[in-house]
């Protein structure tokens, strides 16, 4: 069997810079790279309704919101299958099987899921779907015989909790399905990106976001008001860079290059963060360079996303047409899973000549 990818984004909003150094950068080259025989990007709209279910109207909006993001960055149509999820009706019957492999007590072990439900205040009303969603996401991944499932760090307890599912299944009723391996960031620094206030993680909900989609003058403004290092209050004041966004954004953006281009002064970053520490160099400066090359990263993946969106039809053709895909490849995992759980019933000729036997004695 061959190298399978599947990946994905809730639609609860536009795509920012986290979701590019967290995945989006690296599914483009993984797609263009000639290694995975096939690519699943999936759009979790289902997953996003198990804490908006209040609100679907912001998960509809936003699916042509994610899908023209996906396009613009890359993510190329004739090499990934881009799909709904809701529209694989067979990922919910595999979710309900895998249900019964699962206890409450190892959900609620999930540092993922209480991390998760912590910053939504669910802790005394949890919805049953949100509970679970670690379910579903296994079966999302083992729908479409994922080998690699490239996400943050944030996602590891998933993905482990998706490879416990498939050894209890296979232990149970044969080996039939596939057990994923997560593929994490090779830059350190796109782990887990920081907002722009500082707070541990790029957040739609907190607001301390840089969107792929922004303009030129909302970047500026975002980076020119980032958090730096609190003590650095004159020039000539000694700084940190640990723990400081600007230095945290030029770590995961920020290549050789970039010094000839826009900051001739320094040959490294290396250089860059020496001077800063030992004082001498105001933060305005810094954030002036960081600037230009998020600029230099966000102008073609604008310019590409007006493209799309002089032709939604179009890209809701694509999805429509990815999701058939996606919906056939999931049908050909749910026939095995009925077949080794022995409920083929009407596709079992040995059963029904069985019964025939045994009832016309």
């Amino acid at each position: 069997m061959g190298k399978i990818i599947l990946t994905g984004d809730r639609p609860t909003g536009r795509l920012h810079l986290g979701h590019f150094v967290g995945s989006l950068r690296r599914r483009v080259e993984l797609q263009n790279s000639g290694l995975f025989d096939k690519v699943f990007i999936m759009i979790a709209d289902a997953q996003a309704l198990t804490d908006n279910a209040d609100n679907p109207e912001k998960i509809r909006q936003n699916i042509i919101e994610v899908a023209l993001d996906y396009l613009a960055c890359g993510i190329d149509p004739a090499k990934s299958t881009i799909f709904i999820q809701s529209q694989v009706a067979e990922l919910c019957e595999l979710a309900f099987y895998y249900m019964n492999l699962v206890t409450v007590s190892r959900l609620q072990r999930n540092p993922t899921v209480k991390t998760e439900i912590q910053m939504r205040n669910f802790e005394t009303s949890i919805p049953v779907g949100f509970f679970t969603y670690p379910i579903s996401q296994a079966s999302d991944i083992t729908a479409f015989r994922a080998t690699t499932v490239p996400a943050g760090e944030d996602q590891q307890p998933m993905i482990e909790q998706a490879r416990e599912i498939v050894r209890r299944f296979n232990g149970i009723y044969g080996d039939t399905l596939v057990e994923p391996e997560i593929l994490l960031p090779d830059n350190a620094a796109c782990m887990r990106l920081p907002g722009t206030d500082g707070k541990a993680k790029m957040s739609k909900s907190l607001g301390n976001c840089i969107y792929l989609s922004d303009s030129s003058e909302e970047v500026r403004k975002r980076v020119m008001s980032m958090y730096t290092d609190p003590d650095h209050i004159r020039v000539e004041d000694p700084g940190k860079v640990e723990g400081n966004t600007v230095f945290t954004y030029l770590d995961a953006f920020c290549r050789p290059e970039h010094f000839a281009q826009y900051w001739p002064d320094y040959s490294s970053l290396d250089e860059l963060k020496a001077h800063y520490m030992r004082g001498g160099l105001g933060d305005v400066k810094v954030k002036k360079f960081l600037y230009a090359i998020l600029e230099e990263l966000l102008t073609p993946i604008r310019e590409r996303r007006k493209e799309w969106e002089k032709d939604i039809p179009a890209v809701f053709d694509i999805l429509k047409r990815g999701s058939e895909a996606a919906r056939e490849v999931a049908a050909g995992t749910l026939a095995d899973v009925r077949r080794a759980m022995r409920i083929d019933y009407f596709d079992d000729a040995e059963l029904i000549a069985e019964q025939s036997r045994k009832f016309s004695v």
